[in-house]
């Protein structure tokens, strides 16, 4: 038996082409374009006022590295150091004590909080500051006594005063970041005989490290710019250097952005710090962490590099 031939086919049949090729036309974004025009002349024209202002922008680098300023900058950092310590220790407690299902420690933590969330910071020093006209003496028995004068110093007043705003503030960070974790992490933890202390410690503290990081690290920024408050109570920190200098050099606004330059410095590297720690406290909820700044950097670069060599 033998199959029927077509014989009008040809001696060779053209396999069937595949689909074109799809040309993409990419959407140009006009928009994008105009606005980036405006927001650089806009940029140029702060620019150029600030040149043809009346500002001797040579006293500027004149005083930069000043032995005064870089005590300043110093007296700064540790004042924000310390006291950012003081108000996350805090800070850390009366969440704990709000969240205790005692009413006396639970509502001693409400008003504290309420208090000094509830008065400007401004207002706190000025308050601390003057205490001697209630407390005359400050006396602890036989371990301290002195003149509440002597014994407040400038220092200390900043310290007292930044510290205690800031943990009230922070207690409402670490409440937040406990009522984060789920509830049955605790309950397993009791049921394995952990202690209430011990759950705190070894199980929620540690996940809740996750919330509270980065408003922490706001908190922290903040707290170095807030430090130019303490200026009304003579301690000499980085803005105070700042105008005690414009006064006996003559350059008042000078060195007003003098103190600017160094805020933005300051707080440019605690941001670069706080990116990191919040990258390592997020390891255990994301599986694939974000590339870091110099990741990218360094993958445009071996893209252009790949690029440029196959050109």
């Amino acid at each position: 038996m033998t199959a029927d031939i077509d014989k009008t086919a040809g001696p060779t049949s053209t396999p069937p082409s595949g689909p074109e090729a799809i040309k993409a036309i990419p959407v140009r974004h006009y928009g994008r374009y105009v606005s980036a025009v405006i927001a650089i002349a806009i940029l140029v024209a702060i620019i150029y006022a600030f040149s043809q202002g009346k500002i001797n922008w040579g006293a500027i680098p004149d005083y930069f590295f000043d032995d005064r300023v870089l005590q300043g900058v110093g007296k700064t950092l540790l004042l924000t150091i310390l006291s950012m310590a003081i108000g996350i220790a805090g800070g850390i407690l009366l969440a704990v004590m709000r969240l205790s299902k005692n009413p006396v420690t639970s509502s001693i933590s409400w008003f504290y909080i309420w208090f000094f969330r509830g008065t400007p910071v401004l207002v706190q020093l000025v308050v601390w500051f003057n205490l001697g006209l209630v407390f005359e003496y400050l006396n602890l028995g036989p371990i301290y006594k002195d003149e509440w004068s002597d014994f407040m110093t400038p220092f200390l007043t900043a310290l007292l005063g930044l510290g205690l705003n800031e943990a009230a503030y922070m207690a409402e960070i670490c409440r937040a970041g406990l009522l984060a974790v789920d509830e049955g992490q605790t309950e397993a933890a009791h049921a394995l005989g952990m202690s209430h202390g011990r759950t705190l410690r070894r199980i929620v503290i540690p996940q809740a490290m996750r919330v509270i990081v980065p408003p922490t690290g706001n908190e922290v920024i903040n707290m170095l710019k807030t430090t130019s408050l303490v200026s009304v109570v003579q301690f000499s920190e980085l803005f105070r250097v700042a105008q005690d200098i414009g006064q006996t050099s003559g350059a008042p606004v000078e060195m007003y952005f003098l103190a600017a330059s160094w805020y933005l410095i300051m707080t440019s590297v605690l941001s670069v710090g706080q990116y990191y720690i919040e990258r390592y406290y997020a390891r255990g909820s994301s599986r694939s962490l974000p590339p870091t700044p110099w990741q990218k950097v360094r993958t445009h670069l071996t893209t252009f590099s790949s690029r440029k060599v196959t050109a």
